[in-house]
């Protein structure tokens, strides 16, 4: 379930006629949980050890081995529902199968709510199965991607299968109104950050807090699954609409969390330029120096100046490059580029995705691809497979042209793998070796991502740490703290671990750190001293992933009371 970030879940079927009401409504007890682990492995119900739950090592940074940015996410759909129902619910994230059927035995739920990627169906199959042994009064809910698979019920025993808006839908369900002003939760980004051996410490503030302002992408790609999930190209579901309603969620985040920096969970934040310029002024009118990590399309971007980009507090951009002679309309007249060196010259550090296998690559042209890819130098670069996924226009195109693998099992259909189509000009084995081609030339050409990130904070700090705007000044000055301390220690085990395998990106790494501890003097000579220990946590950790050793998030349960 790593391949992506989690959707909303147990969503809306817009294809049904008649929504189901349970007998019970408000009054029902309530179990929505995510499939279960261990996940990096590969087992009978289709866990595979390429598609561990860890979305940054999984399809970002897996080939930076020691220096991969190690981290998981809660199932942020399901804390979206259960946030929004009236009924008793109780959450569980990441259980083990018997975790999972220990729950349903002794839980007394009225309404078991399980929500998966289209990889895990082999899991939702026998989820359900428990359910209907140990709980046969309730009822069982599926959905999430999931749902997108054609003849999904006729693969396992559900009463819902939906797709869609899940709070909606759940809402409708149990008769409260669908309607209603949608509740934000209050979540972390992440958590679990590992890297070079070290799990980091979590202190209160330090981790981003995540906001959802809507689902689903206007623009539509033709592989997309999430805006194919919430109506494909053209639409798109705002839980909210005006920065006024954003800036209140947010304000209420950094009180109960004690956060300066955003997660924004949409397809593509900077699109809606008119509800981001009046977030923009109530944070100016508040003193704000938020941080925001967004998604956002190229022409999107361009829509701004990079001073308006830098007041608006944005730090981290997940931009889709996919090739530079793809049709798509977010790319239309875009030196993604040049883009890419503005971005980074202002501070805002940039995670580039390009696709592999489109209809256009061919054995001669790929080189040359992979390598427009990755001369934009981006802190991080995502390369995916092209994949045709269940319910996208792309899926449908290929199923009417007959060139969809036959007998595809749904755990290797994830873009990490081999393709599960005929590509006219590559065999589904080459796709893999082009794949992780592509990661290892990224890697030892830029280095490893967390050099490029203190890279990219560096000229931030050094471009506006004398900003006109106070609040700017105040979000660079807490972008850079680690500046001080910690990169360099980072910075020096590096080196050592580099210099003899890539000596030209050790010596950038150490042109790096010199500067830094000239910048910010003793406390940055001081961090240094980390440096030894980090480099023996680097080399313990190298011996843990021979042997075979995995990192897996635990098991969070959480109960809410009937509102």
């Amino acid at each position: 379930m790593g391949d992506v970030l989690p959707s909303t879940s147990l969503s809306d079927d817009s294809a049904t006629a008649s929504y189901p009401r349970h007998p019970k409504g408000a009054r029902a007890r309530v179990l929505l949980t995510s499939v279960f682990g261990p996940y990096a492995q590969d087992d009978r119900y289709g866990s595979r050890a390429i598609n561990p739950m860890e979305l940054y090592h999984n399809q970002v940074t897996r080939a930076q081995g020691v220096f991969s940015l190690r981290m998981f996410h809660r199932s942020w759909g399901l804390m979206l529902i259960r946030e929004n129902i009236p009924a008793a619910c109780t959450l569980l994230d990441f259980p083990t199968r018997e975790r999972f059927q220990r729950e349903v035995q002794t839980g007394r739920y009225d309404v078991i709510g399980i929500s998966s990627i289209m990889v895990n169906v082999g899991k939702v199959r026998e989820m359900c199965r428990i359910a209907r042994q140990f709980a046969p009064e309730a009822q069982v809910v599926v959905g999430g991607h999931v749902a997108a698979i054609p003849g999904l019920r006729d693969l396992l025993d559900a009463d819902h299968i939906v797709a869609g808006d899940g709070v909606a839908w759940m809402r409708r369900y149990l008769g409260a109104d669908p309607s209603a002003p949608i509740r934000h939760p209050a979540i972390i980004s992440g958590f679990g950050l590992r890297v070079m051996g070290i799990t980091a410490r979590a202190s209160e503030g330090a981790t981003a807090a995540t906001v959802i302002p809507s689902v689903g992408c206007p623009l539509g790609c033709n592989f997309c699954t999430t805006s194919a999930f919430f109506g494909g190209k053209g639409k798109h579901l705002d839980f909210y609409r005006t920065g006024a309603e954003l800036f209140s969620v947010m304000c209420e985040m950094e009180a109960r969390l004690k956060v300066q920096s955003f997660f924004i969970m949409d397809e593509n934040f900077l699109l809606f330029r008119r509800r981001a310029m009046e977030l923009l002024e109530l944070m100016r009118a508040g003193g704000k120096s938020w941080s925001f990590y967004v998604f956002s399309s190229a022409n999107a971007i361009r829509k701004y100046t990079m001073e308006e980009l830098v007041s608006l507090g944005i730090s981290w951009i997940w931009m889709g490059l996919e090739s530079p002679r793809g049709a798509y309309a977010k790319l239309k007249g875009s030196d993604t580029q040049q883009l890419a060196r503005e971005l980074r010259g202002h501070g805002i550090r940039l995670l580039g995705s390009t696709i592999i296998g489109l209809e256009h690559h061919t054995r001669e042209n790929l080189p040359g691809e992979i390598a427009h890819a990755i001369a934009h130098d981006a802190d991080f670069h995502q390369f995916m497979l092209y994949t045709p996924a269940p319910g996208t226009p792309l899926f449908a195109e290929m199923a009417a042209a007959g060139r969809l693998l036959p007998d595809m099992d749904p755990a290797d259909m994830h873009g990490q793998f081999k393709f599960n189509f005929r590509h006219a000009a590559l065999s589904r084995d080459e796709s893999k070796v082009w794949l992780d081609r592509a990661f290892v030339r990224d890697f030892t050409r830029n280095g490893p991502s967390v050099y490029r990130i203190c890279r990219t904070t560096f000229a931030g700090w050094l471009r506006h740490r004398h900003h006109p705007d106070p609040r700017v000044r105040r979000r660079f000055a807490f972008e850079a703290r680690q500046l001080r301390v910690l990169y360099p220690a980072v910075l020096w085990a590096m080196e050592r671990r580099l210099r003899r395998g890539n000596r030209r990106v050790a010596l950038r790494v150490r042109v790096l750190r010199r500067r830094i501890i000239r910048e910010f003097g003793w406390p940055a000579r001081g961090g240094a001293l980390l440096g030894p220990f980090l480099l023996w946590t680097a080399w313990r950790e190298d011996r843990r992933l021979a042997r075979g050793w995995t990192y897996e998030p635990k098991t969070i349960v959480e109960r809410c009371p009937q509102r």
